[in-house]
This record gives C-alpha cells, sequence and structure tokens, in this order.
C-alpha cells in the first residue's frame, strides 16, 4: 500500500494539557476572563440596541428591519447567558450539596 500524498504518516498529536506546576488559580482566572468578556459583549450588544430603538423613535435615519435584527441578537445573548448563569448556579448547589 502506498501513502496518499499530503497526509501524514503519524498519528496528530494531542494538544498539550496545562502545567501541572501551574498555579491552581489560573485556570479560574482563564474561567472568569471569558465569563466577564461574554458578559460585555451582552452588555455591548444591549446598549447597541437601545442606541437602535432610540434612533428609530426620534425618527433618526435607521432602517426598522436592521433595529428590530439588533433587538433580537441583543435578546437571544441575554437569554443565552441567563441559561449559562442558571447552569453555573445549579452546579454550584450540587457542589455545595455533596456530603464529605
Amino acid at each position: 500500500m502506498t501513502p496518499i500524498t499530503g497526509l501524514p504518516l503519524t498519528p496528530p498529536q494531542a494538544p498539550a494539557l496545562a502545567n501541572p506546576l501551574a498555579p491552581a488559580n489560573a485556570g479560574g482566572q482563564q474561567f472568569k476572563n471569558i465569563l466577564l468578556e461574554a458578559l460585555n459583549q451582552v452588555n455591548t450588544m444591549q446598549g447597541q440596541a437601545n442606541e437602535a430603538v432610540q434612533q428609530l423613535v426620534t425618527g433618526g435615519d435607521v432602517n426598522p428591519a436592521e433595529v428590530l435584527t439588533t433587538l433580537q441578537k441583543a435578546d437571544i445573548s441575554f437569554r443565552m447567558m441567563l441559561q449559562i448563569r442558571n447552569k453555573l448556579v445549579q452546579a454550584y448547589q450540587e457542589v455545595n450539596n455533596i456530603r464529605i
């Protein structure tokens, strides 16, 4: 059998795992940063939706379809963040109820 050109002959390497000697809090800081970034994005979308509605109401030069799309994006992102929060609270409560 001849190998197909362009394909590697060795199996792909698994991604490197985090350094086991790294501080334990490093992963927590990364998770915190991801959550904060997501919250900031949701907040930005909410602000853009508010501005679009304000421009529409005051007679600004804005397309009503774009305003509706902006509102829907902000609503979906808010609902998703709310579900993430609910899952985090649920996981916290489950961990808190573990008997040692």
